[in-house]
């Protein structure tokens, strides 16, 4: 499975993710917002999407990843997929330090649960950067 984005529609109207030109676009609402923020996709095996999560940073500049959350809500869904994305309100994508332990702690945490991080995609005015692309995960 690539970078997963929001990218058609199916014939039952499900939304199929496929790239990541289209997960830039599914999570684009969250690039200029002032506050930082997470969202999680999550995905069945073809890539449909089957639900989202939104959580709210703690300040300005910083956000937790809910890891019991996030695996919590992919089991309810039956999820084989997330692809997670967090706004820099700074204006600069660069994830940071943080923003790679983080990852890869949730990564670690849905391995044994047979579902798989697909992409972290940081977002901020104009820009984005892919932790897939990078090769982080």
């Amino acid at each position: 499975m690539t970078s997963l984005a929001l990218e058609a529609e199916t014939a039952a109207g499900a939304r199929l993710l496929s790239d990541g030109g289209a997960a830039r676009r599914l999570f684009r609402p969250i690039a200029d917002a002032c506050e930082e923020l997470a969202v999680f996709a999550y995905l069945d095996t073809d890539g449909i999407l089957l639900g989202m999560r939104h959580t709210l940073g703690e300040s300005r500049d910083s956000c937790a990843i809910p890891v019991r959350d996030v695996a919590a809500d992919a089991l309810a869904f039956g999820a084989r997929a997330v692809v997670m994305a967090h706004n820099h309100p700074s204006g600069d994508p660069t994830p940071s330090r943080a923003d790679r332990e983080a990852t890869n702690g949730l990564a670690r945490a849905l391995g044994p649960l047979d579902i798989r991080l697909v992409d972290h995609l940081v977002l901020a005015r104009g820009d984005a950067v892919s932790f897939r692309v990078l090769g982080w995960l």
